[in-house]
């Protein structure tokens, strides 16, 4: 299943940029250069290979139910953290877009407020999907009553 993103093909990449705020910048900063950047790579390899993503800021809540660490209550990276998470292709294609010089320069400008330099993951896709229409669950459900053993 493929549905969570769009035109994502099966044997996508997926990248993992882990972004920790320097103290003296704030999220608005990191909006900014990273919405340089995302326009960028829209604008100039939407055609060669780059099929979205996303970024996501850490709201400094922990989910006690689905962690086994423990039962934090608050993370201290609350509103310093992001990931950017952008989905490919291909990882040749995901490299040739960083050697571009176009990008190079606004991808300097996002790691001037990173405290923890860089570290870009590539993953490859082994599952995605949306959650079922209200519909589908209801009838979901009833099949598992039915036929699970």
């Amino acid at each position: 299943m493929s549905g969570l993103i769009n035109d994502f093909p099966y044997n996508g990449v997926v990248t993992v940029n882990r972004v920790i705020l320097r103290q003296e910048y704030t999220v608005d900063d990191l909006q900014e250069r990273v919405a340089e950047l995302c326009e960028n790579v829209k604008t100039y390899h939407s055609d060669t290979g780059f099929v979205g993503g996303f970024v996501a800021l850490n709201s400094g809540q922990i989910s006690n139910e689905g962690s086994t660490i423990g039962k934090p209550v608050d993370d201290a990276l609350k509103g310093r953290e992001a990931l950017i998470v952008t989905f490919w292709r291909s990882f040749a294609e995901h490299e040739a877009s960083h050697r571009s010089a176009t990008f190079q320069p606004l991808f300097r400008r996002v790691l001037e407020l990173c405290e923890n330099g860089n570290e870009e993951i590539a993953y490859e896709m082994l599952w995605s999907g949306k959650a079922y229409s209200p519909e589908d669950a209801k009838a979901a459900r009833a099949a598992k009553a039915r036929y699970a053993a």
